[in-house]
């Protein structure tokens, strides 16, 4: 069930990007979307890249092997550009204020 749950976490990640989007398109304020957007998309990547290594057994540690690499870079995107708590307090701020 792993790469169901994977592709079903891609999918979330995906349409929120795209409604981020579009909510830039549309009004200009994107601060709530963009953070859902980025909240999600890099637990995503994480997820992802670590049933990624899991499937792999210890093949997927080992740097002969990319989901070692993507593991690695995943875990960038939840630091980078704004913690996940960052994001979530971000989130949290903007829905309180709506």
């Amino acid at each position: 069930f792993a790469l169901a749950e994977m592709a079903t976490r891609i999918a979330a990640a995906e349409a929120l990007t795209f409604a981020a989007a579009t909510e830039m398109d549309n009004t200009g304020k994107v601060t709530l979307k963009a953070s859902e957007a980025k909240l999600m998309t890099g637990e995503a990547a994480v997820f992802c890249s670590e049933r990624g290594v899991q499937i792999h057994g210890g093949y997927g540690f080992i740097k002969d092997y990319r989901a070692e690499k993507y593991y690695r870079d995943a875990k960038i995107c939840t630091i980078g550009e704004g913690t996940s708590e960052v994001q979530r307090l971000v989130i949290a701020r903007e829905l309180l204020q709506a």
